[in-house]
């Protein structure tokens, strides 16, 4: 049998070898990885830059499965911790929707509150989800080196019902809102990438380039069919998206105009970045770049072609950018792509698309955009415009008010006829507070055009979850009906401030206590961004993503509370009188205990060793003066000193135990 396995030994390590590249190249068939940059100038002089990465890759049955492009970690925390569908972002600043849009994808999917935000959907039972969940956080705390495990505590995080996603009891919800973003967050976030920050589309993260923006937020979104009933589905899909609003410097052109703040800054990449693009990752199916011309910002342009008499005002769409009168692209666009007009889009947007595929490292890429005549224009807004503030004085009690203004949305954007009267226009409020902040819900105004409504005729469903101390945050989920003729409204709650216990104080604590953003969505208007049709467009999947409809949604402001906090220096000085008495109380008795030793021993000295003059002198005037021979007394006062320096030990340890008493 031996002699048998030593001939046989040679065939199998050859077809060991032979057949390995074989199921290495099948299992790498099914993952895939695109990525793409859409650059967009926005009105108020800035130019937004988002990056979309997606990986995609089948489900194994096997545990141990090794992973080509997709990052295995990620594929660790869907098998072990059963998540469906995940979404962790690390924002800092906050989006501005009046001058940066609030009415399309980016601004519904990728605007989100400063710090961390993380919810997460679990496919276990319902017993099993709070656990699920602190092992979540855990991973991810250690993953993206972040605090996110500050999540795991229950006054942290809730479990809303319908306010924030229909998925009723798995779902959990939880953010940092003073959670800080630097670079030890992002560059985990580039290793789950294949080519990492070496090559392709994300060697333009500049460091300093990106954490100088006005906006910087990375998100990562995890969907899984896994867990399906159907068990189908497209396996694990992982998009990874950095948004950031950056500031040009300005590039004055030749030419002088009146209204010099509306001329738009020229730019290019490596204005932004600093950094050009030197090729695409090899390990991509696709690289592309993207410049987007907002919808308002063509109808503006259009209209400045017609008011100057240019021929030609379709130009830029239909033969490139080369011609055009108004700014100029420094690279020819590969394609150019019209937004399909719908029920909500009076001007369609156009996207130039460039592929990154032929160019090199002696050719880089370097997309730049020079405009020659002012342009101003305004994106299109959300519904209405959110803002939340606190009302009050003093550190007992305060009110948290929610304002709503409306953006004068046409009748076509409504879908109905105001003139009936029967138009509502419904928003949905998902509110979290902290325990240590006691609303009372019962105490809920409403204002439409700053005239009091009665709760029941503009509050259709709520449900509150008040907050028990120590234990989890209050929940509030509302849906109002206001009518669509309406110009601005509010929202207003009663809360008292709470005590904390000294050691529950952060280091910060006279800044202040943060109540995380609150989220408006409006379940009646949703956006999307469709293209010309064909077969280049599915294979996109920053223009998939587009065609998919997003909720209008807008974070409100974060809200710093002032609590009640203890005199944090009054322990120090506790400590340090009781301190300085211990140390006069035990230096004083051992130095006076070392004083009588020292005493004692040179009194003994000196007796058994008398001096000879001394005696001498003391018997001639015993026989002079006719009296005996006394002995030598010591000249020494150690007894009188001795008594005194005890009755001062006693008065020292007397004055300390008295403090400890009445002031300790």
């Amino acid at each position: 049998m031996a002699l048998l396995f030593l001939l046989l030994r040679p065939i199998l390590l050859l077809s060991l070898f032979y057949f390995a590249p074989i199921s290495q190249s099948q299992s790498a068939a099914g993952e895939d990885f695109s990525e793409e940059l859409l650059l967009r100038p926005l009105p108020d002089r800035k130019v937004l830059a988002h990056f979309h990465f997606q990986s995609r890759t089948p489900h194994s049955t096997s545990n141990g499965r090794h992973h080509h492009l997709f990052p295995k970690a990620v594929s660790q925390l869907v098998q072990k911790f059963h998540v469906k569908e995940m979404e962790l972002s690390f924002t800092q600043g906050r989006w501005n929707y009046d001058q940066w849009g609030g009415f399309d994808p980016i601004s519904s999917n990728n605007a989100k509150p400063p710090g961390v935000e993380l919810w997460a959907v679990f496919d276990v039972h319902h017993e099993q989800v709070d656990d699920s969940w602190k092992n979540l956080t855990h991973a991810l705390s250690g993953l993206f080196c972040a605090s996110i495990n500050f999540l795991e505590s229950s006054t942290t995080y809730s479990a809303p019902d319908w306010g924030f996603r229909p998925d009723s009891g798995s779902l959990r919800y939880g953010s940092l809102p003073r959670e800080a973003v630097c670079t030890e967050n992002l560059t985990p976030w580039l290793k789950l990438l294949p080519c990492r920050d070496k090559a392709g589309l994300s060697t333009l993260m500049d460091r300093p380039s990106i954490y100088k923006g006005f906006y910087h937020s990375q998100r990562l979104h995890l969907t899984s069919s896994k867990f399906e009933p159907e068990g189908g589905g497209s396996g694990i899909v992982l998009e990874q998206t950095l948004t950031v609003v950056l500031q040009p410097s300005s590039q004055r052109t030749g030419r002088s105009y009146s209204h010099e703040t509306n001329l738009q800054p020229s730019w290019s990449l490596t204005s932004i970045f600093g950094r050009k693009v030197s090729g695409r990752c090899v390990l991509a199916k696709s690289s592309i770049v993207y410049l987007q011309l907002d919808g308002s910002l063509v109808a503006e342009l259009d209209s400045l072609q017609k008011e100057n008499k240019i021929s030609g005002a379709d130009k830029y769409i239909s033969e490139g950018v080369g011609r055009n009168a108004c700014f100029e692209v420094s690279v020819k666009p590969d394609r150019v792509l019209e937004e399909l007009k719908g029920l909500e889009k009076k001007n369609p947007s156009v996207l130039y698309e460039f592929s990154v595929d032929k160019y090199n490292e002696s050719r880089p890429f370097d997309l730049g955009l020079t405009w020659k005549v002012p342009v101003a224009w305004s994106c299109q807004k959300a519904p209405l415009h959110v803002s939340r503030f606190l009302m009050g004085s003093g550190n007992e009690r305060g009110a948290i008010a929610v304002s709503l203004r409306s953006t004068e949305l046409t009748d076509e954007l409504l879908h109905t006829e105001t003139s009936e009267g029967r138009c509502k226009l419904e928003v949905k409020v998902f509110q979290v507070v902290p325990w240590y902040i006691k609303v009372y819900f019962h105490t809920l105004q409403v204002y439409v055009n700053e005239l009091p409504q009665a709760v029941s005729d503009v509050v259709e469903k709520m449900r509150v979850s008040p907050s028990i101390d120590k234990v989890s945050p209050g929940v509030m989920e509302m849906i109002l009906k206001f009518p669509c003729g309406m110009k601005s409204a509010a929202i207003t709650l009663d809360f008292d401030k709470g005590f904390l216990h000294i050691d529950e104080y952060p280091p910060d604590a006279n800044q202040g206590f943060d109540i995380p953003s609150a989220i408006i969505s409006f379940p009646n208007f949703h956006t999307s961004m469709q293209f010309l049709k064909d077969d280049s467009t599915d294979k996109s999947a920053i223009l998939s993503k587009f065609k998919e409809n997003s909720a209008i949604l807008a974070y409100t402001e974060v809200l710093l509370v002032p609590l009640t906090t203890p005199d944090f220096s009054m322990p120090y000085n506790v400590i340090t009188i009781t301190c300085t008495v211990c140390a006069l109380y035990f230096g004083s008795l051992l130095n006076v205990l070392r004083r009588r030793v020292g005493e004692e021993e040179r009194l003994e000295k000196k007796e058994k060793e008398p001096g000879l003059l001394r005696q001498l002198l003391f018997k001639l005037y015993a026989k002079i003066s006719g009296r005996p021979l006394e002995p030598v007394e010591s000249t020494s006062t150690s007894s009188s000193s001795s008594r005194s320096k005890l009755w001062f030990i006693i008065l020292v340890a007397g004055i300390a135990v008295f403090w400890q008493v009445y002031y300790g």
